[in-house]
C-alpha cells in the first residue's frame, strides 16, 4: 500500500482548510455548521412554501421554525468540544421542529453529522448504545408532541421511525470511519518503522563494510610495513659499515614493497568483488603459516611453529574459510606486535585442533632490549582488529602479559566436527 497518499478520513479537508487559514477543530466545525445552516435554511423555506395549506405551519411559527433549524445546525460547531451538549441540542431542536410543524418532515443534516461523531469519537459498542438511546429519547419525545397536537397514526409513525433510521446508521458510519482511520494510522506507523529498520540495516551494513576494509588493510599493511621498518633500520646501520649488506637489505625492501603493493591490490580487488585470476589467494589461511613464520625469520625473529591435531598424512589443519582466514590474520598480527614491542624475544606459535574448537597460541618472551616508540605510533589497533576477527567467527580472544614479562595471545574458534572437513585428532607436530 502506498502510504504517502493514504490519509485518515477528514484529513484531506482539514489540510486544505488549514491552507485557507481555517485551523483547529472548532474553526473548521464552525465553517461546516455555517454551510449546513445555509443548506438547511434553503431546504426549510422550500419545504414550507411547497407544503399544502392543510399541513403547512402557521405563518407566525415560520420564524421560530427557521431559528430552530439554525440552532440545530450550529450544534455541529461543538460536536468535538462537548459532544453530549451537541447531542442534546440536536435532539431538543428536532423535537421543537416536530412541535412547530408536526405534519412536515423537517430533519436537519446536523443529526447525521453529530451521530457520525459518536462513532468516530467513542468505541464502536459504546457509540451504538449512545445512538440507540438518543434515538429512543427523540422518538419518545416526538411521539408525545405529535399525540399532544392531535396528530394521526401516520404522522406518529413517521416521526417515531425516522429517529433510529438517522442516529443508528450515522453512528455505524462513524465507527467505520474511525476504524479506517486507525487502520491507516497503523499502516503509516508500520511503514515508518520499516523505513527506520531499513535505514538501520543500511547503516549497519556500511559500518560492517568499513570495519572489514579496515581489518584487511590493517592486517596486510601493518605486517609488511612493520617488517620493512625493521629492515630499513638495519640498512641504515649498515650503510657505512657494510655497503654490500646494506645494498642487499635495500633490494629486500624493494621486493617487500612490491609484494605489499600486490597484496594491497588483491585486498582491494576482494573488497570490490573483482575476480582473482593470478591464482594467489588474497586472504591466506593456516596453510600459509609456514611462509609467515619463514618471513619473520628472515627479518631476524626467532619463531617456532607447531600444529597439533593434523591428519596422519601430514597435511595442514583444514578449517572453514572464514575461520581459516581469522586464525591466520590473528597469528600474523600477533607476530607483528611481538616484532614491534618485544624485538629479539623468541616467539612460539602453536595451533591445536581439539574436538569442536581450534586454539591458536602466540607467546613471546620478554623484550631483549628496550623499545622506543616510533613517532606517530598509536597502539591498540592491532588488539582491536584481532578481537573483531574473533567475534566474526564466534570465537574468543584473550591477550595479556605472562609471568616472565612476555605476552600471550590466545584465540579460540569453535568449528563443526562434521565428516566433511573434520581433520583427524591424532596429535602431531609439524615444524616450519
Amino acid at each position: 500500500m502506498e502510504t504517502s497518499r493514504a490519509s485518515a478520513p477528514g484529513a484531506w479537508w482539514a489540510q486544505r482548510l488549514s491552507r485557507l487559514g481555517v485551523r483547529g477543530p472548532v474553526a473548521q466545525d464552525l465553517l461546516l455548521a455555517a454551510a449546513v445552516t445555509v443548506v438547511m435554511l434553503l431546504f426549510a423555506v422550500v419545504t414550507v412554501l411547497s407544503a399544502p395549506r392543510d399541513v403547512a405551519p402557521h405563518a407566525a411559527a415560520v420564524p421560530a421554525l427557521l431559528v430552530t433549524v439554525v440552532v440545530q445546525a450550529l450544534a455541529i460547531a461543538i460536536r468535538r468540544v462537548h459532544l453530549p451538549t451537541a447531542v442534546g441540542v440536536t435532539v431538543g431542536a428536532q423535537v421543537a421542529l416536530v412541535a412547530l410543524a408536526p405534519e412536515l418532515s423537517v430533519r436537519s443534516l446536523a443529526a447525521f453529522v453529530v451521530g457520525a461523531t459518536l462513532g468516530t469519537t467513542l468505541p464502536a459498542g459504546r457509540a451504538l448504545r449512545w445512538a440507540v438511546a438518543t434515538a429512543a429519547v427523540e422518538a419518545t419525545a416526538s411521539a408525545v408532541v405529535v399525540v399532544a397536537h392531535g396528530g394521526g397514526t401516520e404522522t406518529l409513525l413517521q416521526h417515531t421511525v425516522s429517529s433510529p433510521i438517522v442516529w443508528v446508521p450515522a453512528a455505524l458510519v462513524g465507527s467505520y470511519l474511525a476504524t479506517r482511520r486507525d487502520h491507516l494510522r497503523m499502516v503509516q506507523e508500520r511503514a515508518a518503522q520499516l523505513e527506520r529498520e531499513r535505514d538501520a540495516r543500511i547503516r549497519s551494513a556500511v559500518a560492517d563494510e568499513r570495519a572489514r576494509l579496515a581489518r584487511e588493510l590493517h592486517d596486510v599493511a601493518a605486517h609488511h610495513l612493520s617488517g620493512m621498518v625493521v629492515q630499513a633500520a638495519a640498512v641504515e646501520r649498515l650503510v657505512g659499515r657494510d655497503p654490500a649488506a646494506a645494498r642487499a637489505g635495500a633490494v629486500w625492501l624493494r621486493d617487500q614493497g612490491r609484494e605489499t603493493l600486490d597484496n594491497l591490490r588483491q585486498v582491494v580487488g576482494l573488497l570490490r568483488g573483482d575476480d582473482v585470476t593470478d591464482g594467489r589467494a588474497p586472504v591466506p589461511g593456516l596453510a600459509a603459516l609456514p611462509d609467515l613464520v619463514r618471513g619473520a625469520r628472515e627479518l631476524g625473529d626467532t619463531v617456532e611453529l607447531a600444529q597439533v591435531g593434523a591428519p596422519d598424512d601430514g597435511d595442514h589443519l583444514t578449517l572453514p574459510p572464514l575461520a581459516d582466514v581469522s586464525v591466520y590474520r590473528v597469528a600474523q598480527q600477533a607476530l607483528t606486535n611481538a616484532r614491534q614491542h618485544a624485538p629479539g624475544a623468541p616467539v612460539q606459535v602453536r595451533v591445536e585442533r581439539a574436538p569442536g574448537v581450534v586454539v591458536l597460541d602466540v607467546v613471546n618472551g620478554a623484550p631483549a632490549r628496550a623499545v622506543r616508540a616510533a613517532r606517530g605510533e598509536r597502539g591498540g589497533a592491532g588488539l582491536a582488529v584481532m578481537r573483531e576477527r574473533a567475534a566474526l567467527v564466534g570465537g574468543t580472544l584473550a591477550a595479556g602479559p605472562t609471568s616472565d614479562g612476555g605476552w600471550q595471545v590466545r584465540l579460540r574458534v569453535p568449528v563443526d566436527d562434521g565428516p566433511a572437513g573434520a581433520p583427524g585428532s591424532d596429535d602431531g607436530t609439524v615444524g616450519a
